[in-house]
């Protein structure tokens, strides 16, 4: 039943959104899965999608289905460009990866306007600044 189905916790696996400059010095933001693990994930898959209210409209956004084979350990690999107007919105990743046979999973949500000037932090693992997901 339930009760006998073992959820493993997810650990020393995040999400983070970060600022960069590209070719023509214009910021972009950018979605990044960081594996601190002394081991590789695999068969990884990550789901995104937005959804909220803005000026008591409903908003969403497509589902964005991203699969990454392997994540070497003590890593991180870019998921996906994030366009800023979607700052606005819960901005949600599904992961799901496997670790030998063991399946496991987290939603990450930054949740309407936590990814701005005054959330960033300088994140080691990609040498740059944005907002982690603690």
């Amino acid at each position: 039943m339930k009760k006998d189905i073992e959820i493993p916790e997810v650990k020393n696996v995040t999400i983070a959104v970060v600022r960069e400059k590209n070719l023509l010095n214009q910021e972009e933001w950018k979605v990044h899965l960081i594996n601190n693990n002394p081991f590789p994930i695999e068969n990884t898959l990550v789901a995104s999608k937005g959804y909220g209210e803005k000026e008591g409209e409903q908003q969403r956004t497509s589902t964005l289905r991203h699969y990454l084979e392997t994540v070497p350990a003590n890593s991180s690999v870019l998921v996906e460009p994030i366009d800023p107007t979607l700052f606005h919105l819960n901005n949600e990743y599904w992961v799901s990866y496997y670790v030998g046979a063991q399946i496991y999973d987290r939603r990450f949500v930054f949740v309407p306007d936590t990814i701005c000037e005054a959330n960033l932090t300088f994140i080691k693992e990609l040498e740059k600044e944005g907002v982690l997901h603690s």
